[in-house]
């Protein structure tokens, strides 16, 4: 069922108060600190400006695909099929900014739309982040392990 992109995207802009009396929170509640997380350093936007120079524009973009990943390795998962186990979980579509996630061919297929620039813009980024918060936290020395 093809879908209009209104019908799909919602902008989120407040954080959720979480509240532990309350037992509504779903299994994902923890999601919540991750979207005050990645508005913070402004994720969203910044997977987006990777895909720019990309001529087609599907309805769920690159970089919701991009964000869509990292929240699926963030809950545990591994293959694109277990995105099942969260499809209709309210705070994941909060976190996206959706109200339906798309089914894995969609995924698969946006993935497929990907070139070997996208890729090079996505690891630049992830490089100067990782590099951004090492710099902010000061640390006189850092050991890395290469197996």
């Amino acid at each position: 069922m093809k879908c209009s992109k209104t019908s799909l995207h919602r902008k989120t802009h407040r954080i959720p108060e979480i509240r532990f009396e309350d037992q509504r929170l779903t299994s994902f509640a923890g999601l919540i600190l991750f979207q005050s997380l990645f508005t913070r350093i402004g994720l969203k936007l910044k997977l987006s400006n990777c895909f720019r120079h990309l001529k087609a524009n599907p309805i769920y973009g690159h970089g919701f695909t991009v964000m869509l990943l990292i929240v699926h390795l963030l809950l545990g998962y591994r293959q694109l099929q277990d995105l099942r186990y969260y499809r209709d979980d309210p705070v994941v579509h909060r976190l996206l900014g959706v109200k339906r996630l798309p089914d894995v061919a969609t995924l698969s297929r946006t993935l497929a739309g990907m070139d070997t620039c996208s890729v090079e813009k996505l690891r630049q980024l992830n490089r100067q982040q990782v590099l951004q918060r090492m710099e902010e936290m000061g640390l006189a020395r850092i050991t890395l392990d290469f197996r």
